[in-house]
């Protein structure tokens, strides 16, 4: 058991120097849905059934690897069942991108295109791949008839526009490792919203307030800017936490691996600009937080409507608040960044092999 109320104290962690965040520890307490140890459980379960992992690997590594802490750290308040299968797709999204990482370090060009396709086809016909032969396209067809069942046709086309980019980020950054391309900057910063999926776990925001936003609010600049803020964050404190995983397997898709090839810094360097753009990116949400308050505010005009929205948005703000505890906390806690516990720095022991294609 690895939630924190069930056993484990944050404040019981040596958190290394340069990943430790005061602003984070003291301003953003951390909450845990109560659905959590059933979550925890019935993930583990679906990873079993779904053939995703083999039993041994599920047995020592799925609760080490806190995939539901972090998922029930952040969509506070949202009903059991939407928590369970945004969990289920959150520990999917995990082993995906452990697929698709074996896929570069073997070089398999031609098994990564064909999951690439059948991911696409999945997204757009789920029910009709729930039996595929490959576990990952049928577990991604699970779970997007599930989420697709919470809200509107609107929603589930929004959400799968959003995850067909994901999908072909994620072939960018395969091209990108084979061809030993190292992005810029700026080409990293866009390309890194994509594959982090930063809409995709901001629309995951309304089932979880059981209310699907209009289109005024979701691009209303203080919703938007608060948002981005949140996933800024994530994405780049993962950055920083997986620096030494990701240059152990000769990764090229970090920002701190991109300030060191294109903009010249150290390592060292590099390490003190992704803390400064992370604590940046704190500073700017608390700013951005008051103006989302006000637009919670203005929405409430007296109208039904307008209070069913009014509550929504205080509920995604919260949310989009909750992802700062959450995300830091899940990589001091996980399992997926004790690279130096490893026996192969490059290699995770959690990783389902035979799946990967690996006997």
């Amino acid at each position: 058991m690895h939630a924190f109320s069930h056993g484990s104290s944050p404040t019981a962690l040596a958190v290394p120097p340069a990943l430790f965040l005061p602003v984070v520890e003291s301003g953003f307490p951390r909450q845990l849905h109560p659905y959590w140890p059933r979550l925890q459980e019935n993930t583990r379960t679906w990873l079993l059934e779904k053939r995703l992992m083999p039993a041994d690997l599920v047995e020592e590594y799925a609760d080490g690897l806190c995939y539901t802490d972090l998922m029930a750290g952040y969509y506070i308040g949202a009903p059991d069942e939407v928590l369970q299968a945004i969990a289920d797709y959150s520990a999917w999204f995990f082993v995906w991108d452990d697929r698709h990482d074996r896929d570069v370090v073997h070089r398999r060009a031609n098994a990564w295109r064909k999951l690439r396709f059948r991911l696409h086809a999945a997204l757009d016909a789920p029910r009709d791949h729930l039996h595929h032969q490959d576990p990952l396209v049928a577990g991604l067809a699970d779970t997007v008839v599930r989420l697709f069942s919470f809200l509107g046709e609107n929603w589930n086309t929004r959400f799968a526009r959003h995850f067909h980019a994901v999908i072909e980020a994620y072939d960018r950054e395969f091209r990108n490792r084979i061809s030993g391309t190292v992005p810029t900057v700026p080409e990293y910063l866009e390309l890194r919203r994509l594959t982090f999926a930063h809409r995709i776990w901001t629309d995951l925001l309304e089932p979880s307030a059981e209310c699907e936003l209009p289109e005024s609010v979701r691009r209303h600049p203080a919703f938007r800017r608060a948002a981005l803020l949140s996933q800024e964050f994530a994405a780049w404190y993962n950055d920083l936490c997986s620096l030494p995983k990701e240059i152990a397997g000769d990764e090229v898709h970090n920002l701190g691996i991109s300030l060191i090839h294109h903009e010249g810094l150290t390592l060292e360097e590099a390490v003190v600009e992704l803390r400064r753009r992370v604590e940046e990116c704190v500073k700017q949400f608390l700013d951005a937080e008051k103006d989302v308050l006000r637009l919670a505010a203005h929405l409430a005009d007296g109208t039904v409507r307008g209070k069913e929205t009014s509550i929504a948005v205080t509920a995604c703000l919260g949310n989009m608040r909750n992802w700062f505890s959450s995300v830091y906390w899940f990589h001091h806690e996980s399992g997926r960044y004790m690279v130096d516990s490893w026996d192969d720095r490059s290699t995770p022991p959690y990783v389902n092999n035979e799946a990967a294609g690996e006997k």
